[in-house]
């Protein structure tokens, strides 16, 4: 597996960081991160959607999933869970996956939920081995989709903070 450097030293060329205020509680919003049953309402760019195949949100746990694409290819990802301190943070690999083989992890990702004065602070910063894998991984295209994710979180999130979602809980 890839080594994540994260001993304090400057990682800004190796970092992206996210950051979104929701007008929802962050246990709400904690809970449409870590819940199958919330995550296919959202997770992904604009035009996407997500079958995951297992969740399993603790350490050591993995989520498996694929995210298909508008235009019909379906891309295989596992997640694996490092950290889980409900509903402040999690700290997670992720990588690509083929199919039912795990391979090195691309990034890892820390996501801490804060308590705002509207609701919640999402930051969500993916640290990559190397700036020469951020630059790769990171063109334009994945960093507007990361945007379109966190809306699609927050207008799901509404949604359920209204009382208005289409979930069977």
């Amino acid at each position: 597996m890839t080594e994540f450097m994260d001993d304090g030293t400057d990682t800004a060329g190796r970092e992206v960081v996210l950051e979104r205020v929701f007008d929802e509680p962050r246990e709400l919003v904690f809970d449409a991160w870590t819940d199958p049953r919330h995550m296919a309402h959202w997770w992904g760019p604009r035009g996407f959607t997500t079958t995951t195949r297992e969740m399993d949100v603790r350490p050591g746990g993995r989520w498996r999933f694929v995210m298909h694409a508008p235009d019909g290819t379906d891309y295989d990802n596992l997640i694996v869970y490092l950290e889980v301190v409900r509903p402040e943070r999690l700290v997670y690999d992720h990588a690509d996956a083929d199919g039912d083989n795990e391979v090195a992890p691309a990034f890892r990702v820390t996501a801490r939920f804060h308590e705002h004065e509207r609701g919640t602070r999402l930051t969500f910063r993916l640290l990559f081995p190397t700036a020469e894998v951020r630059r790769a991984m990171m063109d334009e295209r994945a960093s507007e989709g990361g945007k379109q994710t966190l809306e699609r979180l927050a207008e799901y999130v509404a949604t359920l903070n209204a009382g208005a979602a289409d979930v069977d809980l």
